[in-house]
């Protein structure tokens, strides 16, 4: 049989799943979800930290005239050559994911947290310069494979006996079932000055992002810390802003350079991801999430969001977390902006965590760490202080939110400083929210130089008013200015991106830029 039939096989088994059965079978494990809380079995003595990190691959001028040096097209990983790098599948071909190992929030954690991701990229990094390819750190490509647009690579799909399978998609069965659920509608990537139709979701691999992971020594204080992650999303996410162009080929007619860089979004990133999940199903299940208040209220969501795609029950292995698969796999598309997560593979190592999903990929790993310390610094912190922050109103909170997605450090966006006054002065906004992220570093054991330090690459935006987008929209601008295109110019700031990311990615900082 050959592999598109076994995954067409596969796609059509997940479809023909009873889904009410799941949904029954989600509803009764949410139970056991919720008495393992009431038992104690989420509970740790101390919080932890983890991170995924994702990065699409480019040609490296290696072997051949696709892969020309200097051009960086976008290029497909082989998926030999991920087991070699010990990174996983992610939804495009030319996708990567790391995971770092969980650590205890301190000094010695981060370092180990920075240290790893450090290490394994660059042993990835070395095995992939072999195969002509360099992994890049970033919101969004734009640079579509030699030869290819990006509106033909996203789009370019197939019909096996009735299921589509998109070509440039990886051959998890999950991925390709989520393309064809939903019907016949088509997938409308929405973006400022871009609509682009599909017949699965693969315009969802535009973007990548970083997602540090903050577990709570007690699962029953999730919902306060929760309430305090969405607060803090929109001014980490407007720190953070690094996709402010999408491929040039993708944009509407009626849509010149100028219209793009004075309309067009800081963050394109959360436009892809939210209007191609949500093109395929009743409800928006890409959101900025509402509170909850008390924890069992997070388990119920998980499990009375919509499902999407009721794979079959899996065989089970020896995990602690095998008596909620069904849970577990429906968490898999509760798709939030910021998400509650329940699992662990022994009973000791269970645990109740915060993803934290706003900021993109950022320019070097030292930037990237440093939104891991400061979240993490602050779920320390604005809980512990009783940050009158968290009685911003919601809607609130949403709209800083999305004011972050379109502007970036330029966004007026309200806070509640620690004295209890309203303001929308972003300075006032950032020393109150950084100086509570040390304070959360120190309490964990940095000292004051360790803790500034971690969240140095941080101020350094702050003080320079400098984000990736706003680098990468000036460059555009200088470019335009010298006679250059709209797709050349956005292709050449992408270039000059990757070059300096190459010298500074591993041991380096945006600062250097």
């Amino acid at each position: 049989m050959s592999t598109e039939s076994a995954l067409a096989d596969g796609v059509r088994e997940a479809l023909a799943v009873d889904a009410d059965e799941f949904a029954a079978r989600a509803e009764e494990e949410a139970e056991v979800v919720k008495q393992g809380l009431h038992d104690g079995a989420f509970d740790n003595h101390q919080s932890i930290v983890g991170f995924e990190y994702e990065f699409y691959a480019v040609a490296d001028g290696r072997w051949s005239e696709e892969s020309r040096a200097g051009e960086y097209a976008l290029m497909r990983v082989p998926r030999r050559l991920l087991e070699l790098m010990g990174f996983e599948k992610e939804l495009g071909l030319h996708n990567a994911e790391m995971s770092t190992s969980p650590q205890p929030l301190s000094d010695h954690g981060l370092r180990a947290q920075l240290a790893e991701v450090r290490a394994r990229l660059e042993a990835a990094e070395n095995t992939a310069g072999v195969e002509g390819m360099r992994l890049v750190s970033d919101g969004v490509w734009t640079i579509p494979p030699a030869g290819e647009t990006a509106r033909g690579y996203l789009t370019d799909s197939v019909d096996l006996d009735g299921v589509t399978v998109a070509a440039n998609m990886s051959d998890a069965v999950r991925y390709h079932a989520m393309a064809n659920a939903g019907g016949d509608a088509p997938v409308a990537l929405e973006a400022p000055g871009v609509t682009l139709r599909a017949d699965t979701v693969m315009p969802e691999s535009l973007i990548t992002s970083i997602q540090p992971h903050y577990q709570v020594a007690q699962a029953d204080t999730l919902p306060v810390h929760f309430r305090y992650a969405l607060r803090i999303a929109g001014p980490l996410l407007a720190l953070g802003v690094n996709s402010p162009f999408l491929p040039p080929d993708l944009y509407d007619d009626d849509w010149d350079a100028e219209q793009v860089l004075e309309e067009g979004a800081t963050e394109n990133r959360v436009h892809v991801f939210e209007s191609v999940l949500n093109a395929r199903t009743d409800a928006e299940k890409v959101r900025f999430p509402h509170d909850f208040h008390d924890v069992e209220t997070a388990v119920d969501r998980i499990a009375g969001d919509e499902t999407m795609v009721p794979m079959p029950e899996s065989d089970g292995t020896d995990r602690f977390d095998d008596d909620f698969a069904t849970f577990r796999t429906k968490h898999g598309t509760y798709w939030r902006w910021v998400r509650p997560v329940f699992e662990g593979a022994s009973r000791s190592s269970a645990n109740a965590r915060i993803e934290f999903r706003p900021v993109p990929a950022q320019p070097t790993v030292r930037d990237s760490i440093a939104f891991q310390a400061a979240f993490a610094g602050l779920m320390g912190a604005l809980p512990r202080h009783e940050h009158p922050v968290i009685g911003l109103e919601w809607e609130t909170a949403r709209a800083n939110f999305y004011a972050a997605v379109a502007d970036g450090l330029d966004a007026e966006m309200e806070w509640i400083g620690y004295d209890g006054e309203h303001t929308t002065d972003a300075t006032e906004m950032y020393e109150d929210l950084l100086d509570h992220a040390a304070a959360g570093l120190r309490t964990a054991g940095c000292s004051e130089a360790e803790a500034e330090s971690w969240l140095a690459p941080l101020r350094y935006r702050i003080d320079g008013g400098i984000t990736p987008a706003g680098w990468k929209r000036a460059g555009v601008r200088s470019r335009l200015s010298d006679g250059e295109s709209f797709d050349d110019a956005v292709h050449n700031t992408q270039r000059a991106y990757i070059e300096r990311q190459a010298e500074t990615l591993i041991d380096g900082g945006f600062s250097e830029w």
